[in-house]
């Protein structure tokens, strides 16, 4: 089957990749990545272009840039999405394969809106234990550094997550960032023909109001409060 593979440079998309390219009944097309246009960096992760084209060129597989404003609203982000999947449909693509793991309502979003279009989603990491992916993540030798975090998570923005790193997080913290705790940016691993080389930059807060978006939702805090998040600015070493 003709895939595309949503493509968000992070942890959960790389273990969720490397399930697919182990399966021959999956030929992976495209590694598909929203991008905020203004800023030209990963929607919501805050990762600089450059380095998402370095995963791509590193992995083998060609890079689709979907480019979106910085904080669309529902009907024209549907409309943009709509737009580009058919396209690709077009082009002969039948799934889309998502790295989501346990949010039930996102995962609804997203098989509602590719049905429109014909397509189906595929889950491989769906209803996995996050405790035994990020295990497996680990010993299966990624490494990821972590882009941005929710403002009480601060101390951990711009570190490499480790067996250490995880043991000591909060109890109410996903150890996957399910929850939209935390994003990253994975650099090494068995998906990867070289290691991509990075360096930490400036950290800095962004506040924002509550996402909007059903793509944005594992972000969403519980009420409509504006959320904050740290970034690290990641750049090519």
């Amino acid at each position: 089957m003709k895939c595309i593979f949503n493509w968000s440079g992070g942890k959960d998309s790389a273990l969720a990749l490397y399930h697919c390219l182990q399966n021959p009944a999956f030929e992976v097309k495209y590694l598909v990545t929203t991008i905020n246009d203004e800023a030209d960096r990963i929607s919501m992760h805050g990762v600089r272009t450059e380095l998402l084209i370095k995963q791509a060129e590193s992995i083998g597989i060609p890079l689709y840039q979907i480019r979106l404003p910085e904080m669309p609203g529902m009907a024209e982000y549907d409309a943009v999405m709509r737009k580009h999947l058919t396209h690709l449909k077009n082009e002969g693509i039948t799934h889309s394969i998502f790295g989501d793991i346990f949010l039930e309502d996102l995962k609804v979003y997203r098989d509602t809106r590719l049905s429109e279009i014909g397509l189906t989603g595929i889950y491989p990491l769906w209803k996995r234990d996050t405790r035994e992916l990020i295990g497996e993540f680990l010993n299966l030798g990624f490494g990821t550094v972590i882009a941005c975090a929710q403002a009480k998570l601060k101390h951990i923005v711009g570190k490499e997550i480790s067996q250490e790193l995880i043991n000591s997080l909060p109890v109410d913290v996903d150890v996957c960032g399910e929850n939209g705790e935390f994003h990253t940016f994975a650099f090494k691993g068995p998906i990867f023909k070289n290691e991509i080389k990075y360096k930490t930059g400036v950290k800095l807060f962004k506040e924002y109001k509550a996402p909007k978006n059903a793509n944005d939702s594992c972000n969403a805090t519980t009420d409509e409060q504006p959320a904050g998040f740290w970034y690290c600015d990641l750049l090519l070493a």
